[in-house]
């Protein structure tokens, strides 16, 4: 499903805004209930980045050690994801920060619909994207990156801009024994910073080192 923070909030303080008239007048009625649909609405803006309606990084990082416990008991391994869009400061220096942020939506969006229900999406970062991809190999994630990466070409970039064309560079990472959300997080920008360096468009794996272990020599 995909949220948008700045109607949730909009939402929320209007129905506030009638619970506090009807404490006022007395009537309680079904107040329990709403002040239970307001909390709801209050954790969606507390997890979503108000911008793209992709999940911020509190709620990308609070799925990522979700699937990392399943990982644990399962023993099922996942692939995680950072992309960036390429040269998107020269992008917004060229077009203005109003292109930028079509740029960014439009690439949040087409993640939102392009990947599977089961895959989360995050803004992490001012042009960086995170992606939990669960029951995934790492040498399997490149369908989705694949998949993302065409619909991506597809959109109609000359439509928000003459001459605007968007790529975006991924890094890729597994999850290892040991690992935190924030070690996985790291992992996968250094592997983005590797595969920015390559050139546009470019994927670049990175996993974790498997511990050494003299007594296997």
């Amino acid at each position: 499903m995909q949220n948008n923070p700045v109607q949730d909030m909009q939402k929320l303080t209007t129905q506030l805004t009638d619970l506090m008239e009807k404490i006022k007048n007395g009537s309680a009625g079904d107040i329990v209930q709403q002040l239970q649909i307001a909390l709801e609405t209050l954790s969606v803006i507390a997890t979503h980045d108000g911008l793209t309606g992709a999940l911020n990084r509190r709620g990308l990082v609070q799925k990522l050690d979700l699937e990392l416990d399943r990982a644990k008991r399962t023993g099922h391994p996942f692939s995680f994801a950072v992309i960036a869009v390429d040269r998107f400061h020269a992008l917004n220096e060229q077009y203005g920060s109003a292109i930028g942020d079509q740029i960014l939506q439009s690439l949040a969006q087409a993640a939102l619909k392009l990947l599977r229900s089961l895959d989360s999406v995050g803004r992490i970062g001012d042009d960086e994207f995170a992606i939990i991809l669960p029951t995934t190999w790492l040498d399997k994630s490149d369908i989705a990156i694949s998949r993302l990466t065409s619909g991506v070409s597809a959109l109609d970039w000359a439509g928000i801009a003459a001459t605007l064309n968007v790529t975006f560079s991924t890094g890729l990472t597994t999850n290892a024994h040991g690992d935190t959300s924030e070690e996985m997080i790291r992992r996968a920008t250094e592997a983005l910073m590797q595969a920015k360096a390559e050139g546009p468009g470019s994927i670049v794996r990175l996993e974790q080192p498997l511990p050494y272990d003299p007594e296997l020599l």
